[in-house]
């Protein structure tokens, strides 16, 4: 195991800048999701961390060695990709244990470490089959397999799920973040989907536009985010953001809906935020005219207006209103966040 060091690392393609100075800190054994929408520079820092894209300019270290010119079959690092890159000719045991063929490891010594993988994985009953004739998950495990017998530094792990169809995404997610607590090697993973983000990682790095937006623990960055984009892109459903400003009575939004606002709230707010999850049915809340309702098992999510001023709410309990019907809502006043509009960063509430 290792930490992992990515200082003011820089890529171009041409003109064109990719990332923009990142900087990241991973500890030994910890489990960091590169999250953010496409083309925000998280697979192409996974690639120059995997030594696949060369790095214009930056530092990056693995332990204590920098690695930025060391080839990627001598920076003892296991890559698991999105398709799997399974050899199609080859049993699930030769599939594992090909990087040890290639190193000459002796027979008995491929064994065993294939013995102990496959075991870890559930795939003791499946050494003798070829990739055609296994599950997507399986073929999953099979690649995560031949990560583990390399007993590697670093695991990188590029989009894994995105292939998978969503009741095994959720299966292979927790089998992915078991993995890692029984093993406890530095695992650097990158997702587009905050929701596996949310789940599975020790610490997430928010991206966006080749930037670093934000860097913490799962719940710090839902309960604090740092700025609009963020608040934006963690929590599904996203977070209600409402233009306007600080008025008499409350927060006067654009759409003409007045908003409570925290005694303490500053005068330069000019974006309202509040999750949907805290917003609460109340006798004495606002009235807000139902326009959807979406019942999920769990919870019932509505879209209410207040005026003009839509709000995604989501409620625990059994909501039997229909569109064009009442009902009184109200923020939880201690979650308001509150953003400026220009800069985009979230205010003390």
């Amino acid at each position: 195991m290792a930490t992992v060091e990515i200082r003011n690392v820089r890529k171009a393609f041409g003109p064109v800048q990719v990332l923009h100075g990142v900087n990241v800190d991973i500890a030994d054994g910890e489990f960091v999701v590169l999250v953010g929408p496409s083309g925000c520079g998280k697979s192409t820092l996974l690639r120059m961390l995997a030594g696949l894209e060369n790095i214009t300019s930056g530092e990056i270290a693995i332990g204590p060695r920098v690695v930025n010119n060391v080839p990627p079959k001598d920076r003892d690092i296991a890559m698991v990709f999105q398709n799997y890159a399974l050899y199609p000719h080859m049993t699930v045991f030769d599939n594992m244990a090909f990087s040890m063929k290639l190193a000459k490891a002796p027979k008995e010594v491929m064994e065993q470490e294939v013995g102990r993988a496959a075991k870890i994985l559930g795939l003791e009953a499946l050494l003798q089959r070829y990739p055609r004739q296994l599950s997507g998950g399986q073929r999953q495990r099979v690649a995560m397999g031949r990560a583990i017998v390399r007993n590697p530094q670093v695991f990188l792990f590029d989009e894994p799920l995105s292939n998978l169809d969503a009741k095994l995404r959720v299966q292979m997610r927790a089998e992915i973040k078991e993995l890692h607590q029984r093993l406890r090697v530095t695992t650097v993973y990158v997702t587009h989907d905050q929701i596996e983000a949310m789940t599975m990682a020790d610490k997430i790095v928010v991206m966006n536009g080749g930037h670093v937006e934000q860097v913490g623990p799962p719940l710090e960055l839902y309960d604090r985010p740092a700025n609009l984009f963020v608040a934006g892109f963690i929590g599904s459903p996203a977070m209600n953001l409402v233009k306007g400003g600080p008025g008499e009575g409350g927060f006067q939004a654009e759409g003409g809906a007045v908003l409570p606002l925290p005694q303490s709230a500053r005068g330069e707010a000019s974006i309202y935020g509040i999750r949907p999850e805290h917003i609460q049915l109340r006798e004495d809340g606002i009235p807000a005219t139902v326009v959807l309702v979406e019942p999920t098992g769990s919870e019932t999510q509505v879209v209410a207006r207040i005026g003009e001023t839509p709000l995604t709410c989501a409620f625990r309990e059994r909501v039997t209103a229909r569109p064009g019907e009442t009902i009184r809502i109200m923020p939880e006043m201690g979650l308001v966040h509150l953003f400026e509009s220009g800069s985009g960063r979230r205010l003390a509430a």
